[in-house]
């Protein structure tokens, strides 16, 4: 079978490479933010890198729609133990994934797998569940970006960002352009000096 030539992938692995979007699920959309999101979704898309969001409705949706609409790959990390939980106590959408993943783990939950199935992590809006799954993804050591002007916590993450003082390994990229955020982190991803928490000899689990 031959491969989709766009298809971006991980170096040491060789599976497609994940970009987690995190963002609030349940704030009124403005046009230009829900704009920005799908903007986000297409870039994730055009580059040939899997979206993966909790599969949740608001502002993730927004960019799982715009990738749809170029074709790309999406995958959503439920909360619920099966598709009537997710459909009916979640009230989230389902017909637009190419993978949907029940985990039963509930909204926090299920947070630390979106985090550790992400290579890279995009916050965009949110509240205080973004903001979470913000500080697993800095722990992890994740590459972030952050997509400003979208409001919510994305507004005080440089600031919160510089309280931390913790050398996790996290590295954080703010763009209120998304191909350019997109395509920023597909570079510090792909660069020679960049130590992936994933791999071997990685970040992760040598910081404590």
């Amino acid at each position: 079978m031959t491969e989709h030539p766009h298809v971006s992938r991980e170096p040491f692995t060789g599976v497609q490479i994940r970009v987690g979007v995190m963002g609030s699920a349940g704030e009124p959309l403005e046009p230009t933010v829900a704009s920005l999101c799908r903007g986000l979704g297409r870039a994730i898309a055009e580059r040939g890198c899997c979206l993966l969001t909790g599969a949740c409705p608001g502002l993730p949706h927004e960019a799982v729609l715009g990738a749809k609409e170029v074709g790309g790959h999406v995958v959503g990390i439920s909360p619920a133990s099966s598709l009537r939980e997710h459909v009916e106590a979640f009230d989230s959408p389902y017909r637009e994934y190419d993978v949907l993943i029940f985990t039963g783990l509930g909204l926090m939950g299920r947070e630390l797998v979106n985090i550790r199935s992400s290579d890279i992590v995009v916050v965009m809006g949110g509240r205080s569940g973004t903001l979470g799954e913000f500080a697993i993804a800095y722990e992890e050591g994740k590459l972030i970006g952050v997509l400003t002007g979208t409001g919510g916590i994305t507004d005080a993450l440089r600031v919160v960002e510089a309280s931390l003082r913790k050398a996790t390994g996290a590295e954080v990229m703010y763009d209120a352009e998304p191909s350019q955020l997109v395509d920023r982190l597909l570079g510090r991803y792909r660069s020679q000096d960049y130590v992936c928490p994933c791999r071997p000899g990685g970040q992760q689990g040598k910081r404590r």
